[in-house]
């Protein structure tokens, strides 16, 4: 309230001494415009400084002086800088748009000028340019959000945003099936431009993701005529691709085209310890060791073409798909002791896993530009369709007496129509509307057998359907007074669950409606300060793996099942965010908070054959406080920092009375020698606790290198990832008669070499190809 209150009596104080100056600084050649541009204002006909500003990712800056006659200089490294002499000013100026023409006598300083800075903050979301990152090349999107501020990636390619995995990830601003069944790992990294972190959304997007939104953004075609590239990539272990793109643009219409093929293989090992006990101490012990090969082959295939009707109409029809094979080759032994640790029992089993995916994407798109600036309207339809054949082979050899086979098949399909329509209207100079509708309609079906020694298990024969409908319209108003800006958004989602199976046993049908509000204020103090205070109401709704009751029982003594009664979960979540920005430093720190009720938690229990179960429950309430720092420092031209800490405190209440924090670290530096490009990132995650399981603290430090050749028609880049082999995962799970050790690691670093050779193109080029 205090906050409020104190905006409230900013606006009142009108500085009317002072006018506007404003205008735009683009490349003279390229047409592109010049962020962080610097405008000076001085004294005329004197070197005295004044005032200044810099200009933004679009190139326009603003800046406020005293009527008065004064010189305007505007530079930037590379360029010529430009004086207007003896500029009168009045009332509000208008100096249009600036042409800065290239330094021919500074070419090294031309070239790094056009890298757009790795990270950028804004002040509802920070967005990270993935041409920029060394490290991600020849990689995947998996590997691209490692690297993204306040964005985490485990072992088994669970993301979570501020420590928190209840995360909603969107492919250009709408949901895909790409972004789960291992979808992420298969879409490569070349075809990513940015990725958008949004952690307090507004109202036109999905209330679906607590934690917030990661937006991953696909590139698109900005130049014309015809270029292509071709990307080659190896690695140890075995990591080869293959990468083409193609562009045809003309003036009414652009056609792309971009095919993939990779082979990739790792290795897991991992362990578990496991002692039981009752009263009067240990009563037995299980020790597990566990050795994982993992094969994976995809193609890619994504072609479209965007029709240019006029400047007002633009249509795009897409086609992605999708064809990949994974097998998993795992050794367990198991050795089991007594109470005093003398060794009662060894089992040794193998594992043979295969699944072929399929998945398609149609996509259509169409922005309706009107004559009043601003005012758009945009159509979206999106139909997804994919199906998977999962195969488990296990072998199990007990004191070596014959085998035990444990074969299990779950096929799966799922179609996914997705339509959605936004309207945005100017009102005033200052203020707007924005209008939305959505709907997303999903069926899943999962066939699932599994048969012990070839016989059929009859309680494990079953055919799940899942269908999904989500129906969404959202209203919100902008405004502007002065320094403020508010967005007041609301949001109404209707829901309906419901699963069937072929036996009628778990059977659901849950329907619900809610309104999601929002609430965004921004104080702009200048162009280089702002404060933001947020607030958003969102909603979890249980995944098809929570709620599937067949998880798979590759491995008898640890089991995991889906709840088909799970309910969604909500978080009413507060941010309050500050932006400063010097010369080539920027600094954005803020503070947030999260209540949710209904929440997730593993309940971990024993069952009467002595095997771990795994299976999510509706639990209780948590409340998250946390504090993030964001620093970009442009230490030279040629070496850019940036970094993040991120601490949060969390306690949980309900099935598990839990109370801890935990801190996650990141640093990034890049340095452009002459000879060739560095990028270095340091990734720490401190210990953290979540009901029954606690994680010990994990550090990974990554390199890349980077050479560009004959006129940057070539690029070669080397990086190595887990450098200090350290990526190793451990946690403690407690239970009321047992405790349980569990580690996994990725064996040794990966080391990647790609080299990219471009037609036709520069790799300044920002369009659908690798930079």
């Amino acid at each position: 309230m205090r906050v409020i209150i104190l905006c409230a009596l900013l606006l009142n104080i009108c500085v009317f001494s002072q006018v506007t100056v404003k205008g735009k600084v683009v490349d003279k050649k390229t047409k592109q415009p010049l962020e962080f541009a610097t405008i000076i204002v001085m004294k005329s006909e004197s070197e005295k400084f004044l005032t200044g500003t810099s200009a933004n990712e679009k190139g326009e800056f603003s800046v406020e002086v005293k009527p008065d006659i004064y010189d305007i200089k505007v530079d930037f490294v590379g360029f010529k800088p430009i004086t207007i002499k003896l500029k009168k000013i009045e009332k509000f100026e208008d100096l249009g748009t600036l042409f800065l023409e290239e330094n021919s006598t500074q070419l090294e300083e031309v070239e790094i000028r056009t890298e757009r800075s790795t990270t950028e903050y804004k002040l509802d979301k920070r967005i990270f340019n993935v041409g920029k990152d060394l490290i991600a090349k020849g990689g995947n999107a998996t590997d691209i959000l490692n690297n993204v501020p306040s964005v985490n990636v485990d072992l088994d390619g669970a993301v979570s945003l501020r420590g928190n995995a209840n995360v909603r990830i969107l492919i250009n601003g709408k949901p895909s099936v790409l972004t789960s069944n291992n979808g992420l790992e298969q879409l490569p990294a070349s075809t990513i431009e940015r990725v958008e972190v949004i952690t307090n959304p507004s109202a036109r997007y999905d209330a679906e993701g607590t934690a917030g939104i990661l937006n991953i953004i696909l590139k698109k075609n900005k130049i014309g005529g015809f270029s292509s590239s071709l990307q080659l990539t190896t690695g140890e272990p075995a990591n080869h691709g293959i990468n083409y793109n193609v562009n045809y643009k003309k003036e009414t219409f652009n056609v792309f085209a971009n095919a993939r093929y990779s082979l990739q293989e790792f290795e897991y090992k991992g362990s578990i310890f496991r002692e039981n006990f009752d009263g009067n101490g240990p009563t037995s012990f299980l020790d597990l060791e566990r050795n994982t090969l993992f094969r994976r082959n995809v193609f890619n295939l994504y072609v479209g073409s965007d029709i240019y009707f006029n400047k007002q109409n633009t249509t795009t029809f897409s086609y992605f798909l999708r064809s990949n094979v994974s097998k998993r080759f795992v050794d367990f032994k198991f050795d089991f002791f007594d109470s005093d640790k003398s060794l009662q029992n060894s089992i040794l089993n193998r594992e043979n896993y295969r699944e072929p995916q399929n998945f398609s994407r149609i996509e259509f798109n169409h922005v309706k530009k009107f004559t009043k600036k601003g005012q758009q309207l945009t159509i979206d339809v999106q139909y997804d369709f994919w199906d998977d054949d999962e195969n488990e082979f296990v072998e199990e050899d007990i004191n070596g007496n014959s085998p035990n086979i444990l074969q299990s098949r779950d096929i799966e399909s799922s179609k996914d129509l997705l339509f959605q329509a936004d309207f945005k209207l100017p009102l005033q100079p200052k203020t707007h509307l924005e209008l939305g509708i959505k709907g997303e309609v999903r069926d899943i079906d999962s066939d699932y057998k599994v048969w012990d020694n070839g016989i059929l298990i009859d309680s494990l024969d079953n055919l799940l359907t899942y269908k999904e409908r989500i129906y969404a319209a959202y209203v919100q108003y902008g405004n502007r007074k002065n320094k403020l800006q508010y967005l007041l958004g609301l949001r109404g989602e209707y829901t309906n669950t419901s699963s069937t199976d072929r036996k009628n046993v778990f059977e659901t049908d849950k329907r619900y409606s809610n309104l999601f509000p929002t609430v965004h204020l921004t104080y702009n103090f200048n162009e280089r300060t702002n404060l933001q205070l947020s607030y958003s109401k969102r909603i979890r709704r249980p995944r098809f793996w929570q709620l599937n009751p067949f998880g798979g029982i590759a491995d008898r003594r640890n089991i995991r099942v889906g709840n088909p009664d799970l309910n969604p979960m909500f978080t009413d979540a507060f941010d309050v965010g500050f932006l400063k920005k010097w010369k080539g430093f920027t600094i954005n720190p803020s503070v947030y908070y999260q209540y949710t009720t209904q929440l997730f938690e593993t309940l971990v229990s024993a069952n009467s054959d002595g095997a771990i179960i795994s299976k999510q429950i509706n639990s209780g309430t948590e409340h998250r406080v946390g504090a993030e720092l964001g620093i970009q420092y442009a230490a030279f031209s040629w070496w850019r920092l940036m970094g993040e800490i991120n601490y949060f405190s969390f306690q949980q209440q309900g099935l598990f009375n839990v109370k801890d924090n935990a801190w996650t670290a990141k640093l990034n530096s890049r340095m452009k020698l002459p000879a060739v490009t560095i990028q270095t990132n340091l990734n720490y995650q401190g210990e953290r606790a979540s009901g029954q399981i606690i994680t010990e603290p994990i550090f990974v430090a990554d390199l890349g290198l980077s050479k560009d050749f004959w006129n940057d028609k070539i690029s070669v880049t080397a990086n190595i990832q887990n450098v200090f082999n350290s990526r190793v995962q451990t946690q403690t799970i407690s239970g009321a008669d047992y405790t349980i050790l569990n580690e996994r690691a990725l064996l040794g670093p990966q080391f990647r070499l790609n080299v990219t050779y471009r037609f036709n193109r520069n790799k300044k080029d920002r369009d659908r190809l690798p930079d």
